[in-house]
């Protein structure tokens, strides 16, 4: 079994540090430390960041810190601590980014909706801010269209998903034909499609708003923001010929 490497180390420690101390804590460090949406009050500057060592169960955590283990490990010890380290945050920030943004249009268009129905947008706002809904929103919205309009503003976002899924697209990009023995399927499968499968699945699950196992919560358009950003990470590395150099 491979050996851990320091800052992968150092992750899954303060992931379940954080996690332990959400036992503790409760809600009190979802409300501070989860991402909300950036019109909900409870949104604080802090959340793009503090989310990614946040998680909502202990199978959560567990297959996270598995696959953090698994291949940043890889990862970190090809690039070193530095530049591993800026990999892994950037893709958590890149997972944050793209989910807001497909919520702030989910939000938006189920906004303007209302409001072209005579609602006003002050009213609306109070209403979600207190944790309520006008029943006759769902008369004019479409079942998806207004799960989507109130999830995006009160829902909130929690895991290491999007970096980790990040970090699984470069280890792709740097192993294309490691053979990956995975839980379910008995047969390995190289690197260079079971990542980009398992990307399409997730973006396919996110705009279809599916899922595989029948539960929601599942913050899919997160988990394609972090693949994305680490394949432009990579694919912007590997057109310069990054100097690894620099960041030891």
């Amino acid at each position: 079994m491979r050996n851990v490497t320091e800052t992968v180390k150092q992750l899954i420690i303060i992931n379940v540090l954080f996690f332990v101390g959400t036992l503790a804590l409760g809600d009190v460090a979802y409300k501070y430390l989860a991402l909300y949406f950036p019109e909900n009050p409870s949104f604080q500057f802090w959340q793009p960041i503090t989310h990614m060592f946040m998680h909502g169960g202990y199978m959560h955590i567990f297959f996270n810190m598995f696959a953090l283990y698994s291949f940043g490990s890889a990862l970190e010890s090809f690039w070193g601590s530095k530049k591993f380290l800026f990999f892994y945050i950037s893709c958590g920030l890149g997972a944050a980014l793209l989910h807001t943004g497909v919520n702030y249009y989910y939000f938006q268009e189920g906004l303007n909706t209302l409001i072209s129905h005579g609602f006003q947008k002050q009213e609306i706002l109070q209403l979600l801010n207190e944790g309520k809904i006008n029943t006759r929103w769902q008369e004019i919205l479409t079942v998806s269209d207004f799960q989507n309009f109130t999830s995006a503003y009160m829902g909130t976002a929690v895991g290491a998903s999007g970096a980790i899924y990040g970090t699984i697209v470069a280890f792709a990009f740097m192993f294309p034909n490691a053979e990956l023995a995975l839980m379910f399927i008995p047969v390995p499968i190289k690197a260079k499609y079971f990542v980009p499968g398992l990307v399409l699945i997730d973006l396919y699950l996110g705009i279809s708003g599916q899922s595989i196992f029948g539960g929601g919560g599942i913050a899919h358009f997160a988990h394609v923001g972090g693949a994305l950003f680490g394949f432009i990470i990579m694919w912007y590395w590997k057109k310069n010929q990054f100097n690894q150099n620099r960041w030891n």
